[in-house]
């Protein structure tokens, strides 16, 4: 397949992009790299541009079989530094990215949501059909998103993914993440510090969360919709008592 992946060259996007063109697909990245890019272009079934997908330009997309849209201004400290910005490239921008892919005669797109859509539900099980009650700015850019990409779902095949909190390792490696910052602090100073301790996470291998987009690759033709990826819930305590386990670090609190 040719895909284009946006935000190829993030966390959760380098390992899926080296996957893909592994895995014997053309991937096109889309990429503003502010945190710069450890792509190599080696590959000669790997483009990668450094670009806003505010401003993405239509060829990009002729050929295109499949979009990967992960590109945003992720999680709610980025966000609430601006706001305006946010909604700009969350929202606004990936709706030109959407109608330029449904020109360009694109079969699927596929949504880098977040299972925080839900804000804090009281559900036993928060399934896809429990009411969206997002509670930050971040949130609420993912879910009008949604909102936004599944009013095309008849021009085109629409998958949103929300997923829990991605973990584990990636060349382009992130420690605000939970589990990684207690894992990163286990290993560097042998202490892992905790506060509190009963804040529940929903958790997903990062290799697990490449194996969903892959999933929906493969199967393009599931309905579209909104699909949760997750593994386990655990509260932060939990999380620092595996990673003690594992490592052998002092728990303080």
């Amino acid at each position: 397949m040719n895909i284009l992946v946006t935000g190829g060259c993030g966390y959760v996007g380098t390992p899926l992009v080296e996957a893909l063109v592994n895995g014997g697909h053309a991937v096109t990245v889309v990429d503003t790299q502010w945190f710069g890019s450890t792509l190599s272009e080696k590959h000669s079934s790997l483009k990668i541009t450094k670009g806003d997908i505010r401003h993405i330009d239509e060829s990009t997309l002729s050929g295109i079989d499949s979009v990967i849209h992960l590109a945003n201004i992720a999680n709610d400290p980025g966000v609430d530094l601006n706001p305006d910005l946010s909604w700009e490239v969350n929202v606004l921008a990936g709706i030109g990215l959407v109608e330029a892919a449904i020109k360009s005669g694109v079969n699927q797109f596929i949504y880098a949501s977040s299972g925080s859509v839900y804000g804090v539900s009281e559900e036993a099980e928060v399934t896809e059909d429990v009411q969206l009650v997002p509670i930050s700015t971040y949130n609420k850019t993912k879910m009008v998103a949604e909102r936004v990409f599944l009013s095309y779902a008849d021009h085109i095949a629409v998958h949103c993914v929300r997923p829990g909190t991605v973990c584990g390792w990636s060349p382009r490696m992130r420690l605000d993440l939970t589990v990684n910052i207690l894992t990163w602090h286990a290993l560097t100073k042998g202490v892992v510090t905790v506060l509190g301790g009963q804040q529940t996470r929903p958790n997903i291998h990062i290799d697990d969360m490449i194996e969903v987009y892959q999933h929906f690759l493969r199967n393009s033709g599931l309905p579209s919709g909104a699909y949760n990826a997750g593994f386990e819930n655990m509260t932060v305590l939990e999380i620092a008592e595996s990673v003690k386990r594992e490592v052998g670090a002092e728990i303080v609190m």
